[in-house]
């Protein structure tokens, strides 16, 4: 009897347990990393493709023999054995400005050498109330832009953490020279979401929590987070010295 007493007790704790990940997504922690053909990958070599949730500029990017997300292990929010965050950085790569950023979904290819297809979103069905983590901003003075942002130059850049639960079918496809981008406060498959605008330097690390503002009871079907280090790069516009870190992300319910 007792033998079957602790048995219960630890497939409850398991069973717990697993209900508890399964609220989360893979590696929000960033401390999982690995490299493949000179880009940097937020999840770990072995990983099944199914599972490679995170995704940057870096594939087209290593391409130049740049990354520009990459992993920080010193500089880290919450120091220990394994520990790691993510760096994120905006620069010029030859004629073109490029944001550094950090998505749930996937990069595709490389379009007409000036932009990207994208595919926002992964699979999550959760409602959590917000989403908390640590970030380390870094913004530096825009010395990049184009129109209709031409205004900018000469001013303060501002970086960005967005999560977006959407009704969708399937990954939101983006090709970014085309400026095919997701207004998060308009769209309408837009549930629920979370917004941290990032407009001076933090002096390091903050701890953040970030509540849902949800438009309806639906159950989402998708998520997508980002951050990144110039809020406007997808226009060509920022800072070649902005920096954002970013660390132990966490839904909460």
């Amino acid at each position: 009897m007792m033998i079957k007493k602790i048995f219960t007790a630890l497939l409850v704790s398991a069973l717990f347990c697993l209900g508890a990940n399964a609220q989360q997504l893979y590696n929000m922690s960033f401390d999982d990393w690995s490299k493949s053909s000179g880009a940097w990958n937020a999840y770990k070599a072995d990983l099944p493709s199914s599972g490679r949730i995170w995704d940057t500029a870096n594939h087209g990017l290593s391409l130049l023999g740049i990354n520009g997300t990459v992993p920080e292990y010193e500089h880290v929010a919450v120091p220990g054995k394994g520990k790691a965050a993510a760096k994120i950085v905006s620069r010029k790569v030859v004629w073109e400005f490029v944001a550094g950023n950090l998505y749930t979904g996937r990069f595709d290819h490389i379009v007409r050498f000036k932009g990207a297809e994208l595919f926002f979103g992964v699979p999550f069905t959760h409602r959590p109330k917000s989403m908390s983590g640590y970030c380390h901003y870094i913004p530096g003075i825009v010395n990049c832009a184009r129109e209709p942002y031409l205004s900018m130059k000469g001013k303060k850049d501002f970086g960005r953490i967005e999560v977006i639960l959407t009704d969708w079918n399937k990954p939101y496809r983006i090709v970014t020279c085309d400026e095919e981008f997701i207004d998060g406060a308009t769209d309408p498959h837009v549930i629920g979401r979370a917004v941290l605008n990032l407009k001076e330097d933090t002096g390091g690390y903050i701890k953040f929590d970030i509540e849902f503002e949800y438009r309806s009871d639906a159950t989402p079907s998708y998520a997508v987070i980002t951050a990144a280090s110039s809020e406007l790069g997808a226009y060509f516009t920022g800072s070649t010295k902005s920096v954002l870190y970013i660390d132990e992300f966490k839904f909460n319910y």
